[in-house]
């Protein structure tokens, strides 16, 4: 079963600097004003259906207006669910009004854990805190890109997040249009297992030719309001769709084979979007 999907960044502006971070500083930079804010989710209001939106950054928690108007408003004047991919650093007190915020409308809150911010232990215990507050039924994960030649370090944040009963993803390091070289095999298997699914690990696979419903019920914004069919046709110059702080967008007739050699991110595979692959397999 498809689950129709915008990924929106809502701020490219991020409170961190990681040194493996694969988008440049300069892009790191800038974040949508209110009234385009207001633009958007005016937009986001009128697809048809229930859609899960999809908040990500940068860091969507260090815009300024994240829970005084982009929250609130995707709440109040949509009926779409939410979620969002965050660096997991904002205060205790943030996070629990986000949480009353979202009630009954969460899906999903991946939080990224970058050991060049926090520590392993200290993010998995904020993180278990956090699981005790949310609805029963929201998929809470913790996301970890694994570096080459610290595979071992991987596997200790994974058993001390699981040792609370925290779900954790592991996403191979990406390098420009491809992912980087592991040479030590076995330390990689260890961490990801030996045929990982979209479910168990990020490893922006090849989709090339499998039927994809990118552009049709699933669609990526950036922080200017630009909307692209995916991330890989955006990278490409190809599939703009429109700009949803003025409300323009022209979905594909409909779904087509996937023409890329590299699908950077698990969420289309993980919504159904692509044929073969995950829920809709």
């Amino acid at each position: 079963m498809r689950t129709p999907t915008v990924e929106w960044q809502v701020a490219g502006a991020c409170n961190y600097d990681c040194t493996y971070c694969i988008q440049s500083a300069r892009y790191r930079r800038g974040r949508p004003a209110a009234d385009q804010v207001r633009g958007a989710i005016q937009t986001f209001a009128g697809l048809p259906g229930t859609w899960e939106i999809k908040c990500s950054g940068g860091e969507a928690f260090a815009h300024p207006l994240f829970l005084d108007l982009i929250v609130p408003e995707l709440v109040a004047r949509t009926p779409h669910r939410l979620s969002v991919l965050t660096n997991f650093s904002s205060s205790h007190r943030d996070l629990m009004r986000f949480a009353a915020l979202t009630r009954g409308r969460l899906a999903v809150f991946s939080a990224s854990l970058h050991l060049e911010f926090v520590t392993a232990d200290d993010f998995a215990e904020k993180a278990a805190w956090f699981v005790s507050l949310l609805d029963p039924g929201v998929a809470f994960v913790v996301n970890q890109v694994v570096l080459p030649g610290r595979e071992a370090e991987a596997l200790r944040c994974r058993d001390a997040l699981e040792a609370r009963g925290v779900r954790w993803f592991p996403q191979l390091f990406k390098t420009g249009g491809g992912v980087a070289d592991y040479p030590d095999e076995a330390a990689l298997r260890a961490v990801i297992g030996d045929a990982p699914g979209p479910r168990e690990a990020n490893l922006a696979p090849s989709y090339q030719g499998r039927t994809c419903h990118a552009g049709v019920e699933y669609f990526t914004v950036d922080k200017d309001g630009e909307a692209w069919a995916c991330r890989t046709a955006k990278r490409h110059g190809e599939g703009r769709l429109g700009n949803v702080f003025d409300g323009h967008l022209a979905f594909f007739a409909a779904a087509a084979p996937c023409p890329y050699t590299i699908c950077p991110c698990t969420v289309p595979a993980n919504r159904g979007m692509i044929a073969g692959i995950g829920p809709a397999a």
